[in-house]
């Protein structure tokens, strides 16, 4: 039966949401000036990232696709093989931005986690942005429905630098049960070009191990 519930739940968090979209009034304006207004256009990117790992004496590959959509405050994002091997998440947040010279883009927001982990997890996402530099992060906290010794903090994060013509170089760090190498927390480089529409970017954790992993990552927004 738990599988029938966590489908219940997502459908009517999806929904929720979708109506909350329609029929809920635009929040007050801001008063400063240099806050965009919210948006009424959906906004939907498609990710897949491909990790390449070490596994006894060999190398496993598997998939972690994503898909998000936003308009205005609304964030919906749905994801497997994320917060563990054949596991999908579905997931409910509200946007925020502030700033100009120093921006700050920040998404509150809780999802629903069924498969392999079963389970409900509270987390957020978000950017900070000071000229070429930017910090990206998102950081969740599962907890394990069927035990809960099984529940974990996962967090991603990075800090970019931006030379110019969309290219980025930076650092990378990561959290993560997914993974199945000796440490649980496992630091990188990254290296990535972006467009208006679409981001490239390759990470390379534990650079100096015999074995490293490596992950390649493709985002196209429509």
């Amino acid at each position: 039966m738990r599988p029938v519930v966590i489908v219940t739940a997502i459908g009517c968090i999806l929904m929720a949401g979708l109506a909350s979209a329609q029929s809920a009034p635009k929040p007050p304006v801001s008063p400063r000036q240099d806050v965009p207004a919210p948006s009424d256009a959906w906004s939907v990117s498609a990710a897949v990232f491909t990790y390449i790992e070490p596994d006894e004496g060999a190398y496993g590959v598997y998939l972690q696709p994503t898909l998000t959509a936003d308009r205005g405050w609304l964030h919906l994002e749905g994801r497997f093989n994320y917060e563990d091997l054949d596991t999908g998440s579905v997931w409910l947040g509200r946007n925020f931005s502030v700033g100009d010279a120093l921006t700050l883009e920040i998404t509150p927001r809780i999802g629903a986690v069924f498969g392999n982990t079963d389970g409900v997890a509270p987390g957020f996402k978000g950017t900070l942005g000071w000229k070429t530099l930017e910090l990206y992060s998102e950081t969740e906290y599962v907890f394990d429905a069927g035990d809960s010794t099984q529940s974990y903090l996962y967090t991603w994060s990075e800090l970019a630098w931006g030379p110019g013509r969309g290219w980025r170089v930076g650092l990378v760090v990561q959290r993560t049960r997914v993974d199945e190498t000796a440490t649980d927390i496992q630091r990188g480089f990254l290296a990535g070009w972006s467009s208006d529409r679409v981001d490239l970017t390759a990470y390379v954790f534990d650079p100096a191990a015999s074995r490293p992993t490596v992950v390649l990552g493709a985002t196209v927004r429509f």
